[in-house]
């Protein structure tokens, strides 16, 4: 823990204490999502927003179009079916082996103290980093008009850490327990509701520096495009519950253009 001190705000965060993982893990069951605001130290948060900007010529950016259940098109529908239903996601990315090794993001990635919070929290039994150079961390930019489209996501799990603001959009918004992924349930007509705006929607209040934990895997989400000259900053830290596994070839190319 001792490690920490100095990039996780311990005082507001005590993620070593049974009963503040308790607490997070009630909320996240409950809600399909934590938000920690203030996670970060106001050093470290300082220290990651240079180092993205420092690094931000290295970032690969792509525009894909893509729908819902981020599933190849199904021809034995029209296209205007939720389920073929196209939306866009835009980002530039850089990639884990891009962020520097004295980096606090590195150090809070690889600190066992934080995998066993979230093991806690997640009700997982051990997460282990990316097999691959690419994964393990990442660091996402949305300029003006960028955005991340609707869709649910095929893990169980995301962490990320905001770590600049737009001076305005980039709201993450999200409908919870919308389909069964695993019973099978996709729940078109539901889709189809929130894709013509409906639906009431949710909002994560998401300041900088704050960790969030969200189960997205039935609950489809995106986050709005980014409004004005300051750029969006999101930090995502992807961890695996089994050892030795890579991200796809495919996925590599698409998100950052290389293996």
């Amino acid at each position: 823990m001792q490690q920490l001190a100095h990039i996780v705000d311990l005082s507001a965060n005590p993620i070593g204490e049974a009963a503040f993982q308790a607490r997070c893990r009630q909320t996240l069951d409950a809600a399909g999502a934590l938000v920690l605001p203030g996670f970060l130290s106001r050093a470290a948060l300082a220290t990651v927003r240079l180092e993205g900007a420092e690094h931000s010529p290295a970032a690969f950016y792509a525009a894909n179009s893509h729908n819902v259940y981020l599933r190849p098109h199904d021809d034995s529908l029209p296209a205007e079916h939720a389920r073929n239903r196209l939306v866009v996601s835009s980002k530039g990315c850089i990639t884990d082996e891009d962020i520097p090794a004295q980096s606090p993001l590195r150090t809070l990635y690889n600190a066992q103290a934080f995998r066993d919070f979230l093991c806690a929290v997640l009700g997982e039994r051990q997460l282990y980093p990316y097999a691959d150079r690419l994964s393990s961390i990442n660091l996402h930019y949305a300029h003006q008009g960028q955005e991340l489209g609707w869709h649910f996501d095929n893990s169980s799990f995301a962490i990320t850490l905001l770590i600049q603001k737009p001076e305005a959009g980039g709201r993450f918004e999200y409908v919870e327990n919308l389909r069964d992924a695993d019973g099978g349930e996709m729940n078109y007509a539901g889709v189809t509701q929130v894709l013509d705006c409906q639906r009431a929607v949710k909002r994560l209040a998401i300041e900088e520096g704050g960790l969030v934990l969200f189960r997205g895997r039935n609950a489809m989400h995106r986050v709005t495009p980014t409004e004005g000259k300051i750029t969006r900053m999101l930090v995502v830290l992807a961890y695996n519950a089994q050892p030795d596994v890579m991200l796809s070839e495919s996925a590599r190319m698409t998100f950052y253009g290389r293996l």
